[in-house]
């Protein structure tokens, strides 16, 4: 993949106390390589017309580097604050999208166990449960812009541990396409980004709620007709509006929004 020249980071939508915007794959939390970290490049593209907020901004979470997608920053120390207490104590309900080229053990269902750590800074993941990590997913079967078979992946993570979602799909037998550490990487690098975007996410922050929905925007794959027709099918543009239980006939995949906190 060649990711060198970044596209900018496009604000999405702002709140009281936070803005949300959509991060492009291949853009690393902290500076390294030559390629400037995510707050750089935020600051660096402030004022412009894609991203016309140009006030002070804290991190509260963050995305891998391939990983694009809905990412939120607070626009006070105070919200900077109850978001991070909001992450940590799982009141985020996040949804993510993937794309692998291999079949998974199961079509839908939970993924539980330890996370451990493997060589050369990977993970993986363990049978044993003392702290672990949880996703939830469903998938699809979808064709790839030149038909060749996909399936696409809706994950719901519980916890949030380093690369879960991309230890968990690994472990179904359905690495992230285009993903160098967990697919085979000859054939990853092949791919033109990996296959692993933040689709949704909904809180409350000040008592008011917060729900962004995300389509990925970079990526022929998920540019095929029938991943749109997927997507749009679990998480259409209404759930923006829906502050009611999302996904309400799904055990695996339903949220609820809590304006009280």
């Amino acid at each position: 993949m060649n990711l060198a020249v970044q596209p900018p980071v496009r604000l999405m939508a702002q709140h009281p106390g936070c803005i949300v915007l959509h991060k492009p794959p291949g853009v690393p939390f902290h500076a390294a390589e030559g390629r400037p970290g995510l707050m750089q490049l935020v600051r660096q593209q402030q004022g412009e017309p894609h991203l016309a907020y140009d006030g002070p901004l804290w991190p509260v979470h963050r995305l891998d580097q391939l990983t694009s997608g809905a990412l939120v920053l607070a626009t006070s120390r105070e919200a900077a604050g109850e978001l991070v207490a909001q992450f940590r104590g799982r009141g985020v309900s996040k949804y993510y999208v993937a794309l692998s080229d291999r079949k998974p053990a199961k079509k839908m269902g939970s993924i539980t166990g330890d996370m451990q750590r493997s060589r050369r800074g990977s993970w993986m993941l363990s049978r044993s449960t003392h702290n672990p990590a949880i996703t939830r997913f469903t998938s699809a079967a979808v064709a790839g812009c030149d038909g060749r078979p996909l399936r696409a992946f809706l994950l719901k993570p519980v916890t949030g541990r380093t690369h879960q979602l991309r230890v968990a799909l690994k472990s179904l037998g359905s690495p992230v396409l285009g993903d160098e550490r967990y697919a085979a990487a000859g054939v990853a690098a092949q791919e033109d980004r990996a296959y692993l975007h933040c689709a949704a996410m909904r809180f409350s922050l000040g008592g008011r709620p917060v729900q962004v929905v995300c389509p990925p925007a970079h990526g022929r794959e998920f540019a095929a007709e029938a991943f749109q027709q997927q997507f749009e099918a679990w998480l259409p543009l209404s759930l923006e509006e829906d502050v009611g239980p999302w996904f309400p006939d799904s055990k695996l995949l339903r949220s609820e929004l809590d304006v009280g906190q």
